[in-house]
């Protein structure tokens, strides 16, 4: 640790910890950001991927990976299924994948570490998205087929995500284009939003169905926005608009089974889904405020800036969406909270203030049961290539050596100095 390192630590000692005892303190991954896939979407997406097809080798080198959470004192795992490896043809399940993944569920077992398993997380077989995509009604028995399988096959697993963030799926690959399957079209979108929720709720009922006690949930992405320039009357609108569409529509919708669908200058779409009460909990994913910008020469007409991106800016912004997600009177889980930055003193930093922020919603009684940080080691980050250091240990992705950071050291510090023994 630096000095400020170790102030930031005399500082844990004489504190009395808020978290309950059974707070789960954890890390998220992501299959296809560790380990890629040859039979996946993002493969050929991404020209990056052409060079680094394995990224940090995962798939070979998981063992010696998931050692390291038993170095960080976690008690809990979020980590993806990658299923263009359980599927990679319409007619094929690839049986060594599945007992890949079960090795994995094993090991966490073995260390007492809880396994969280995400379902969905951006990436598809390569043919499901030739033959049914999210705007095909047919999406929803195919992904319902995968999410059987994988129910029904793995062992001893009890928290499930179904989606990880669904809005961004929907964002980037119906109506920004930057992702697959690169469109830029409402009316697709709007279809593909109640497939990818009906395909939720109806996932939901299965798990229950094979695991009568499951936990299950979204991983959603909430931010909290601001206008760019506070005195123009567009760039508020865009902020109220996006505030609504990103961080309430979706609890809305899990409240009433509804989503009313509202953006600047058009009509009010309203969409019927079968999803109201399909949660366990809630889970939360959030990084960054997100300062909007009327340009009509961009796309969507918005400009984006993400003022958190070097480790400034609101980190009151997580108490701020967690009271929001608090309107569903579920348990929420901090799903995914990181940084990426090569600054290992900033991520300390962005660490230990979102964990102050979660110890103070604990005190008013925010019902907050778990936080996972983004992420064990740095992967590949979706459209920013190799150099986006999420990581607490960083991979020299010449060698594919794992070292530990500052970072690692602080949280594991902090898990052991917050926690009721």
């Amino acid at each position: 640790m630096t000095r400020e390192d170790r102030g930031i630590g005399m500082q844990e000692k004489t504190r009395k910890p808020a978290f309950p005892e059974g707070f789960q303190w954890g890390v998220a991954t992501s299959a296809f950001q560790l380990e890629g896939s040859p039979n996946a979407d993002w493969t050929t997406w991404d020209p990056v991927l052409i060079n680094v097809p394995q990224i940090t080798n995962h798939y070979a080198l998981f063992r010696e990976d998931l050692k390291l959470l038993k170095d960080l004192g976690v008690n809990s795992y979020r980590f993806s299924i990658e299923w263009s490896r359980i599927q990679p043809r319409p007619d094929t399940w690839d049986e060594e994948a599945i007992a890949h993944y079960q090795e994995i569920i094993d090991i966490l077992r073995s260390y007492n570490i809880e396994p969280m398993v995400t379902l969905h997380h951006f990436t598809h077989p390569k043919w499901f998205l030739e033959r049914s995509p999210w705007h095909q009604t047919a999406s929803i028995e195919k992904f319902l087929r995968f999410t059987e399988k994988m129910v029904s096959t793995l062992k001893n697993v009890r928290y499930w995500i179904t989606f990880n963030e669904p809005y961004v799926i929907l964002i980037g690959g119906y109506l920004d284009g930057c992702t697959p399957p690169g469109l830029r079209d409402v009316p697709r979108s709007l279809i593909a939003l109640k497939n990818i929720f009906t395909s939720h709720g109806k996932a939901y009922d299965i798990i229950h169905r094979y695991v009568p006690d499951a936990q299950v949930s979204i991983a959603h992405n909430m931010s909290v926005f601001a206008p760019w320039k506070k005195w123009n009357p567009f760039d508020r609108l865009l902020k109220k608009s996006a505030n609504y569409f990103y961080n309430h529509s979706i609890i809305n919708a899990f409240r009433t089974g509804i989503f009313i669908v509202k953006f600047p200058f058009s009509r009010v779409v309203e969409i019927e889904v079968p999803i109201k009460g399909k949660l366990d909990f809630f889970g939360v994913n959030y990084y960054t405020r997100i300062h909007l910008r009327f340009n009509p020469l961009k796309k969507m007409g918005v400009e984006l800036r993400y003022s958190d991106i070097d480790g400034h800016g609101l980190t009151r912004g997580l108490a701020k969406v967690l009271r929001y997600a608090s309107r569903l009177n579920l348990p929420l889980i901090i799903t995914e909270n990181g940084i990426a930055t090569h600054d290992t003193e900033m991520k300390v930093k962005y660490m230990k203030q979102h964990v102050d922020v979660v110890e103070r919603c604990l005190k008013e009684g925010l019902d907050v049961r778990g936080y996972f940080y983004w992420t064990l080691i740095d992967n590949y980050e979706w459209l920013q290539g190799l150099d986006a250091r999420f990581g607490l240990y960083r991979v020299d992705f010449k060698t594919l050596k794992r070292s530990p950071t500052s970072a690692a050291t602080y949280y594991a510090y902090l898990i052991q100095s917050r926690s009721r023994i």
